[in-house]
């Protein structure tokens, strides 16, 4: 997994984790929702690239 990779991954979840809290915060279920979709997303992400970097080995 690259650098750039990893730090986009980073970001995504972040960005996930704080609209999930914004949404709990504001009681807006599609915002959590939407926060907990990009966390799920962030982390397939990576575990594509991990598979990617196994098979590189």
């Amino acid at each position: 997994m690259g650098t750039e990779d990893k730090a986009e991954n980073t970001a995504d979840k972040a960005k996930g984790k704080i609209k999930e809290a914004a949404g709990k915060t504001v009681g807006n279920e599609r915002l959590e929702a939407e926060g907990k979709a990009d966390q799920a997303k962030s982390d397939v992400k990576q575990a594509g690239e991990h598979i990617k970097d196994a098979f590189k080995h």
